[in-house]
């Protein structure tokens, strides 16, 4: 068997915020045989069904395939306003509208950092909801809520504290073996 693909999305634009250096961690601390890929989210216009209509976006369907050709999803996201980041969720509806769409019978992981002390437990549990809809299997433990992230990191970008490497790591090894249980 070739390497597991998984394909991260994360929702925050910003190049150096918490969430793509999660990211980034959690794509070094991969397991072995898992061969993460960044999808970019960052040119999708606003869903409109009118667009749709006339053809999905260029950007839409680069995502897309990516999706389609992934074992699984890593999403790693900020918490705005309690819930999901407009631009995560936009990506998420413009995928939905695929038929078939890349979600289906999918394991998926999520992770998030916040400067706050919920560090994006509620925004999870939205996407739980989401993935639910959209027939994915979300991987239950470990989760991966980094609270005041903006202490986390050094100035490379790295988690300082071994035991926030240890749990990001475990998460990777789960969906490793949850792809494996497919």
């Amino acid at each position: 068997m070739g390497s597991l693909k998984v394909l991260a999305l994360c929702g925050s634009l910003r190049q150096e915020s918490l969430n793509r250096k999660l990211m980034l961690q959690a794509i070094a601390l991969a397991p072995k045989g898992v061969d993460v890929q960044q999808g970019k989210i960052c040119a999708i216009p606003l869903y409109s069904q009118d667009q749709q209509q006339m053809g999905f976006p260029e950007s839409v369907e680069t995502l897309h395939r990516q999706l389609m050709e992934s074992d699984a999803i890593l999403l790693v996201t900020p918490e705005y306003n309690y819930s999901i980041p407009g631009v995560l969720k936009n990506a998420i509806d413009w995928l939905s509208r695929y038929s078939p769409h890349g979600f289906n019978n999918k394991p998926v992981a999520i992770m998030g950092a916040s400067p706050g002390r919920m560090g994006t437990c509620r925004c999870q549990y939205h996407l739980r909801q989401v993935m639910v809809f959209l027939n994915a299997w979300v991987l239950n433990k470990p989760e991966v809520m980094l609270s005041e992230a903006h202490l986390a990191f050094d100035e490379a970008g790295n988690l300082k504290e071994h035991r926030l490497q240890e749990l990001v790591e475990s998460q990777m090894q789960a969906l490793k073996q949850m792809i494996h249980s497919e």
